[in-house]
């Protein structure tokens, strides 16, 4: 697939997102949308934080949640599929301190009825990223129903 082929897709990818409520809340935003990969990024605010000042887990867990099945969304034939969370284990590695938290998912593996994909959420503090957390998801591709 070309990038102008891929270009359409990324786009719908990102309006999709950008449409739900809960990325609105938290202010997330998509910054990359890629063939097996996607990259979602969030500011520090005290909205997103946690009493000890920290970025809360659930706000990682939800950039892991949702940059797993953007990258998964892009490997499937979306003419006949969606994606969906199946499942994922994210392990939280050092205190997400700093002024932006990014998460990186790259697909490890495509299957048949699941995709699997790797997360890792770095957290920013100025020019300098310290790995915050990472994450295996199984995504699950979802058959539409059919235009009979």
């Amino acid at each position: 697939m070309t990038d102008t082929d891929f270009a359409p897709l990324a786009a719908a990818i990102r309006k999709a997102l950008d449409a739900q409520g809960f990325h609105k809340l938290v202010g997330a935003e998509v910054v990359d949308v890629a063939p097996g990969e996607a990259t979602l990024a969030l500011d520090r605010r005290p909205e997103v934080l946690q009493q000890a000042g920290l970025f809360h887990g659930g706000v990682i867990a939800y950039l892991v949640d949702n940059a797993t099945t953007v990258a998964a969304a892009t490997v499937v034939d979306r003419a006949r599929q969606s994606v969906l969370t199946a499942e994922y284990k994210l392990n939280i590695v050092a205190p997400a301190r700093g002024d932006r938290l990014v998460c990186r998912a790259t697909v490890l593996k495509r299957g048949r009825m699941l995709t699997v994909v790797e997360a890792k959420v770095h957290c920013r503090s100025g020019a300098e990223e310290k790995l915050t957390a990472v994450a295996l998801a199984s995504i699950a591709n979802i058959d539409l129903p059919s235009a009979a």
